[in-house]
């Protein structure tokens, strides 16, 4: 199973917040135990790094951190088609649009992210990190 991870779950792990840090931390376990194949967009990651530069202060930190997530996850090309496509799409937010069809080209069978609500109507499904955990745990 191919699933696009969103922003927010990353940063949720790197950053502790609760309460969605447990989730999230259960995501990358199971990504480590090859459970499924995780990805980030290119796009992503440099959000990532941003916000974990800022908490750190420290770009040595974060590289190191993004090399940790590197090993986790496959970064995916979010392509000027994406983002071509994304612009008639019927989903409110473009960004969440171009991840919408990133996930589409690369051929994901989920993307996962805490706010499903902003990718009602994606022909991807979507799954918050709770429920992609209680699949992935059900399937033991």
């Amino acid at each position: 199973m191919k699933v696009l991870i969103d922003t927010c779950v990353v940063v949720d792990v790197l950053q502790s917040r609760e309460p969605f840090r447990e989730e999230a931390e259960k995501l990358f376990i199971h990504a480590a135990n090859e459970r499924f194949t995780g990805c980030v967009t290119a796009k992503s990651v440099t959000d990532i790094y941003y916000l974990t530069h800022r908490v750190t202060h420290s770009d040595r930190t974060a590289r190191v951190i993004l090399g940790k997530l590197f090993s986790l996850f496959d970064v995916v090309d979010t392509s000027g088609n994406d983002c071509r496509l994304a612009l008639s799409s019927q989903t409110a937010d473009y960004e969440d649009a171009v991840m919408i069809e990133t996930a589409r080209r690369i051929g994901a069978d989920a993307i996962v992210t805490r706010n499903e609500r902003d990718f009602i109507g994606s022909p991807v499904p979507v799954y918050s990190p709770e429920r992609l955990n209680s699949e992935l745990e059900s399937g033991e």
